[in-house]
């Protein structure tokens, strides 16, 4: 019995010990994607000029190398306003909106993988029965939680791996990311095309356009739609009250 117990110990020992040396791998993962896109000689190429002629000089196979470079660029902390800007301006409102969902939807997935593989384990086993109680509602209520956070604009990256450390299932986050970004990104690569659209052919005359006012006003609209959405939240709180 006591033999029996100690095994117990020693598993539950060897456990955590596996735990944490994949969390640290987590944390040095973050840490060294942050300096080598902030503070090393690299960054110097990440701009959107270097990237936007690296791009240009691909030919056909510019579209494949965007995609591949948003989805590094989602796993690295890269700004995912630059990358979805030059993806609007290199291809346009629509193809550029085809490029960068399926960037940011690919680069999301692994980054929630990840963090579900590397940091998961230490997370459930810290995590007190309060967090525990919010684990379980995000497991239950993972599809609405991931959308309204995609909706009101929850830093991007930083969800992709946080959500890797929850119970939410991986259907749930997918389908709740897929059309949670869908809207803004929709949005910002529309307006941002069609601007360089009139931009790429002088005819500023048509800066007063329908497209152009129609670009604008969803691009201004984008910014309420956090609001918007907590009026709604608070709204429905209280009926359920």
């Amino acid at each position: 019995m006591e033999k029996h117990r100690q095994e117990v110990i020693n598993h539950e020992t060897t456990k955590k010990s596996y735990a944490l040396v994949k969390m640290a791998l987590l944390v040095m993962f973050i840490a060294t994607a942050i300096y080598l896109v902030r503070f090393s000689p690299a960054r110097q190429y990440l701009t959107a000029q270097q990237l936007g002629l690296f791009l240009e000089s691909m030919g056909l196979w510019a579209p494949l190398m965007f995609v591949l470079i948003y989805v590094a660029g989602v796993c690295v902390f890269l700004p995912g306003t630059l990358l979805t800007a030059m993806g609007a301006a290199l291809f346009g409102p629509y193809w550029g909106f085809l490029y960068v969902w399926l960037g940011a939807m690919i680069g999301a997935s692994i980054a929630f993988f990840i963090g579900r593989y590397l940091g998961r384990d230490i997370t459930t086993s810290l995590a007190g029965d309060r967090l525990g109680r919010y684990n379980d509602a995000i497991e239950r209520n993972g599809f609405a939680t991931v959308l309204y956070l995609r909706l009101i604009y929850f830093p991007f990256t930083a969800m992709n791996f946080g959500m890797g450390l929850t119970k939410v299932r991986f259907t749930d986050y997918f389908w709740g990311t897929a059309l949670g970004i869908t809207v803004g990104t929709f949005i910002f690569t529309f307006f941002v095309g069609t601007v360089k659209n009139i931009w790429v052919r002088g005819r500023w005359e048509e800066l007063l356009s329908w497209q152009v006012f129609f670009s604008l006003s969803l691009f201004i609209f984008s910014f309420f739609i956090p609001k918007l959405l907590k009026i709604v939240r608070g709204k429905q709180a209280v009926e359920d009250a």
